[in-house]
């Protein structure tokens, strides 16, 4: 396996007022989870999920607090420090990403 790539998906628990009809956050890393690692399974990947409520590591704080302030939608996907998608995340755009690493 290669280089060890970390995907970030920030949420909570209560869906954001335009994502009603849309996955949770929690079960949209579960969605890009399962089709990342059947497309990508030469790669090791790292897959956690970060309540914006309950922020346990220091380093997500800055994301979570973005969020709170509306900078950001969620779910945030952030791969490898990097914000990739937000809202309803593509398929398509956390590819390019990961082709790009």
């Amino acid at each position: 396996m290669g280089q060890l790539i970390e995907v970030t998906v920030f949420g909570a628990e209560e869906k954001c007022g335009s994502c009603i009809h849309l996955p949770s956050a929690k079960e949209t890393m579960e969605w890009l989870e399962a089709a990342v690692k059947r497309k990508y399974p030469e790669h090791n990947f790292r897959f956690r999920y970060v309540d914006i409520n309950k922020v346990v590591e220091k380093k997500d704080q800055a994301y979570a607090d973005a969020i709170l302030s509306d900078e950001y939608m969620y779910p945030l996907v952030v791969i490898e420090d990097e914000v990739v998608a937000e809202g309803n995340p593509r398929l398509k755009d956390v590819y390019a990403k990961i082709d790009a690493m």
